[in-house]
C-alpha cells in the first residue's frame, strides 16, 4: 500500500484524512474520554481498551499510517497461541471500536476492520458450585475474628446476590436496605438496579458492621457513605483483595484453583435456574442487558434434567 507522504495517524489504506492534534495517542486519549464520559464504561473496561490499542499500534510500529484489513489480520495472526480465543476477540473488537470512532469524526472514510471476522470462540461452560460445595465454602471463614466476618459476608453477599466483584468492590453501608432486604448496586455503565438479599448474608454483614466499628471511625466522615467491605487499613476493599479471599477459602476447601468471584456468580444463576426461577427473572438479578447472555447458565440446568429423566423414565434408554 503507497504512503500518501502525510502523517497520518491511522489509514491512509482506508481512506484517511490528515490528523491533527499530535498523532494515534491524542485519538485514543479521546476515544477513551468519550467511553468514560458519554457511554459511561467502568475505569477497567477502559484501561483494558487503552492497553489493547497501545499493542495493536505498538505492533503495527512505524505503519500506523497503513492500517488496513490484512495488517489488523497479520495483527491478530500474531496473537494465536499466545492469547486465548476470547482475549483475542476482545482485542479485535476494541480496534474495530476505535475506528469507527475515527470514521464517525472523518479521520476516515471506512473502517478497515469491519472486514475482518472475529475467531470463533469455543464454546463457553460457566464454572459453579454445587449447594454443598458452597455451604462447605461459606464454613470456612473464622467468623468470631474481625476479618474473618468480613470474608463470611463477602462470600454470603456474593452467593446471595450474584453480583459482580466490582459491584461489591463499590458498595456503601448506604446501598443496603436492612428492613426491606434489598441491596442497591452499581453495575456497567454505571446502570443501578436493586436486588433482594437473603436473611443469611445480611446477618453476615451486620455481624461484620458491628465487628469493624474501630476501622471506621473517622472524623467528619457520616458512616453510612462510608465502603461497606474494608482492608486492614480502613480503605476501600479492592477487587483483587476479593478475589483472593475467594480463592484462598476455596482451596482451603480443597475446590479447583479456577473458583473466583464470577464463579459465585455463575452459582447463583444455576441455583435460582435450578429451584424454579425463570430465566428473565434471573437476568434482572444479574444485570445482564441480553437474555442470550444469561441463556448461557441453562446447560447447567438442562444436563441435571437430562441426567434426571434418564434414570428415572423407563424408556429413556
Amino acid at each position: 500500500m503507497a504512503r500518501t507522504g502525510k502523517r497520518q495517524p491511522t489509514g491512509s489504506g482506508a481512506g484517511g484524512k490528515e490528523a491533527s492534534g499530535g498523532g494515534i495517542k491524542e485519538f485514543i486519549d479521546a476515544f477513551l474520554g468519550t467511553l468514560r464520559e458519554q457511554k459511561g464504561y467502568s475505569p477497567h473496561t477502559v484501561r483494558s481498551y487503552r492497553a489493547d490499542l497501545i499493542h495493536f499500534f505498538s505492533f503495527m510500529g512505524t505503519r500506523q499510517e497503513e492500517v488496513c484489513a490484512t495488517e489488523i489480520r497479520a495483527y491478530l495472526g500474531s496473537l494465536f497461541g499466545r492469547y486465548k480465543r476470547s482475549t483475542i476477540a476482545r482485542k479485535l473488537s476494541a480496534i474495530r471500536s476505535f475506528l469507527t470512532f475515527l470514521e464517525k469524526r472523518g479521520v476516515l472514510e471506512r473502517n478497515p476492520a469491519k472486514e475482518v471476522s472475529s475467531p470463533k470462540l469455543n464454546k463457553y461452560i460457566p464454572g459453579y458450585l454445587t449447594v454443598d460445595e458452597v455451604f462447605r465454602l461459606l464454613e470456612r471463614p473464622e467468623k468470631e475474628k474481625p476479618f474473618g466476618s468480613r470474608d463470611l459476608a463477602v462470600l454470603e453477599l456474593l452467593y446471595s446476590c450474584g453480583i459482580r466483584v466490582s459491584e461489591i468492590a463499590g458498595l456503601n453501608i448506604s446501598n443496603i436496605d436492612f428492613h426491606g432486604r434489598l441491596l442497591k448496586v452499581t453495575g456497567k455503565g454505571n446502570k443501578e438496579r436493586v436486588v433482594p438479599v437473603g436473611r443469611q448474608a445480611l446477618g453476615a454483614v451486620e455481624k461484620y458492621l458491628e465487628a469493624s466499628k474501630h476501622l471506621r471511625v473517622k472524623p467528619g466522615k457520616k458512616q453510612k457513605d462510608a465502603p461497606l467491605f474494608l482492608n486492614q487499613r480502613g480503605g476501600r476493599l479492592s477487587t483483587r483483595s476479593i478475589h483472593r479471599i475467594v480463592k484462598k477459602y476455596a482451596l482451603e476447601c480443597g475446590f479447583s484453583p479456577e473458583i473466583s468471584p464470577h464463579s459465585m456468580r455463575h452459582t447463583f444463576a444455576t441455583h435460582m435456574l435450578d429451584g424454579g426461577a425463570d430465566l428473565r427473572s434471573v437476568q434482572e438479578l444479574l444485570g445482564h442487558e441480553s437474555l442470550s447472555t444469561t441463556q448461557k447458565y441453562t446447560h447447567v440446568t438442562l444436563d441435571r434434567l437430562m441426567e434426571v429423566y434418564d434414570k428415572a423414565h423407563p424408556r429413556s434408554h
